[in-house]
């Protein structure tokens, strides 16, 4: 009994470290969110990870965490994914999206998808997505460069 209780207990302790996909995820949004909360989440800052919709080779997820929020543009490398740049209503610009290396075509659909995506969520909830400021681009490990490093 005891070691059935600390079995149970070990497996409760990594279900709240271990950051897990959602049953109803693609292997794509699994990967996603995966990447997403292995680099930001915090025990002391839990974040929450949607909606994410995917186009080719690129995705863009909306995240929430604590008062804070935004969106992050990802890249598919293989079966892997990479965090391009965070941002909030500019990652919503098909001409940004062009500029950050995503054809044309391919930005001006995954707009598309998001605003569908997002026309079920709150407006308190987008208007989160909006907070952030700017575009931040990111490095292949999760981190921006140093200010004045672009």
């Amino acid at each position: 009994m005891k070691s059935l209780i600390s079995t149970t207990l070990m497996l409760l302790q990594l279900a709240c470290v271990i950051p897990s996909a959602r049953a109803a995820d693609s292997p794509d949004e699994a990967g996603i969110r995966q990447v997403l909360m292995t680099t930001f989440d915090k025990p002391e800052a839990r974040m929450q990870v949607e909606p994410i919709v995917v186009q080719a080779e690129h995705a863009v997820a909306g995240w929430i965490q604590g008062e804070r929020g935004g969106r992050a543009l990802m890249r598919r490398e293989g079966r892997d994914w990479s965090i391009v740049m965070c941002g909030g209503d500019g990652l919503k610009d098909p001409q940004a999206l062009a500029m950050a290396g995503i054809e044309p075509a391919a930005a001006r659909a995954l707009v598309q998808r998001l605003n569908a995506a997002e026309a079920s969520l709150t407006p308190a909830k987008r208007a989160r997505f909006a907070s952030f400021e700017g575009m931040v681009h990111m490095d292949a490990h999760g981190k921006h460069p140093p200010a004045g490093h672009h």
